[in-house]
């Protein structure tokens, strides 16, 4: 029995980078072994055990063969006879496929420390097009290492063109796209995820309503990058400078879904673009099969981004209609959250990157202070139903009047 230390682990060793986890292929054993020795197995597709001690995971080495359609159409062969090099031969990239011995020499049989040196992100071998979900995950790669210069090789990237053209990508269940945009949506660089799945053709089939907003023109005036699709990517990247919430992450980059439909005729102006843009976040979020928590914030971020912008210019009670929309005083933290993904949008245009958003503390101030009106006074003259209610919100309408008048004050 050897064992090795492979994958994400020795690739980030060697760029110098945090080792978040550590994973392990066992060589020579058979499933016994490893439960004899106090092991714990987790696969059903394949054999995986966890350390007695440690809980990391520790895989028999295997091959897989294509046999069906789609990520899951494959047969897993493990057997002690199965060697390091047949089992690194299986992974997507070269960077993904070192390992390192127990003594600290790298086994690197294709070449993956020389392809980090490079900056390139280059399959193992033409198994590589059996699996659409290596789509996805190329794409997230370059979003974690494009602020080293990482880039598709030439060769790999073909590959992926191929694989879109040959409907591979259409095999794709919700759950696993859900997953992987996840995961990129919490790198570095998450923008990067989508070009590159642009370049290949692939946003239009996995994220049409994405991939619809590219080509259609908003006004000079506002939007000097002028290009809708352009923009939602530029505030994509600013979303992920304010915030390492993937839920403002998503609401940031679906949060102009709306203009992608707005007649012809109209452009370059987008007249009630945000409710049509709500209807199309519940109709994508639907077909991932989002969490509530994604769906929620990102709805009234399409509907109601607008109002954050103008909140200046914006009626008392506006504002705390607006707060009431937002679910402000059930949940304190949704204020926050929706304040970062507008302000994502503000920055996220040509040339206005490092603009003050002074809408965001203004906000943040006046849901504070409609947050302080209590209803026990209310209670206690003996008020219930309608007249409670009215009486509640022109105490919150005053709070909103005294905290503006505090800040033009200031």
């Amino acid at each position: 029995m050897q064992i090795y230390l492979v994958g994400g682990a020795v690739r980030d060793r060697l760029l110098g980078r945090p080792v978040a986890e550590r994973d392990w292929v066992v060589v020579g054993a058979t499933a016994q072994q490893m439960l004899d020795l106090g092991y714990r197995q987790v696969g059903r597709d394949f054999p995986v055990f966890l350390h007695p001690q440690t809980k990391e995971e520790y895989a028999l080495a295997r091959t897989e063969r294509k046999s069906g359609p789609g990520y899951r159409g494959f047969e897993v062969h493990a057997s002690p006879e199965i060697t390091l090099e047949q089992d690194l031969a299986r992974r997507d990239l070269t960077i993904n496929a070192m390992a390192e011995a127990a003594d600290g020499r790298l086994i690197d049989p294709f070449h993956g420390e020389q392809d980090l040196h490079q900056r390139l992100l280059r399959h193992v071998s033409p198994a590589f097009t059996e699996d659409p979900v290596r789509v996805l995950r190329i794409a997230r790669f370059a979003a974690r290492y494009a602020d080293l210069g990482f880039r598709v090789a030439d060769e790999t990237f073909t590959l992926l063109v191929e694989m879109v053209r040959n409907g591979e990508v259409d095999a794709l269940v919700p759950e696993r796209v859900w997953q992987e945009l996840t995961k990129a949506l919490g790198e570095a660089q998450p923008q990067a995820f989508f070009q590159v799945l642009r370049e290949c053709g692939a946003l239009a089939r996995v994220f049409p309503e994405i991939d619809a907003l590219f080509g259609v023109p908003q006004p000079a005036k506002w939007h000097p990058e002028i290009d809708t699709g352009v923009h939602t990517l530029m505030v994509l990247e600013q979303a992920a400078r304010l915030s390492d919430d993937c839920c403002v992450r998503f609401a940031a980059l679906t949060h102009d879904l709306g203009k992608a439909v707005t007649p012809r005729e109209q452009w370059p102006r987008h007249f009630g673009h945000e409710g049509r843009g709500a209807r199309l976040v519940e109709r994508l979020c639907n077909r991932l099969h989002a969490p509530k928590r994604y769906r929620e914030l990102a709805v009234v971020v399409a509907r109601h981004h607008l109002h954050c912008h103008k909140l200046a210019e914006l009626k008392s009670s506006t504002i705390v209609d607006l707060l009431g929309n937002l679910g402000a005083l059930r949940d304190p933290e949704r204020v926050e959250s929706f304040v970062l993904a507008c302000e994502a949008d503000a920055r996220g245009r040509l040339g206005l990157e490092d603009n003050p958003y002074p809408q965001a503390g203004l906000l943040r101030r006046l849901a504070a202070a409609v947050a302080q009106v209590s209803p026990q006074p209310f209670v206690e003259r003996g008020l219930e139903g309608e007249r409670m209610a009215q009486a509640l919100r022109k105490a919150r309408i005053d709070a909103v009047e005294a905290c503006r008048g505090e800040a033009q004050g200031a």
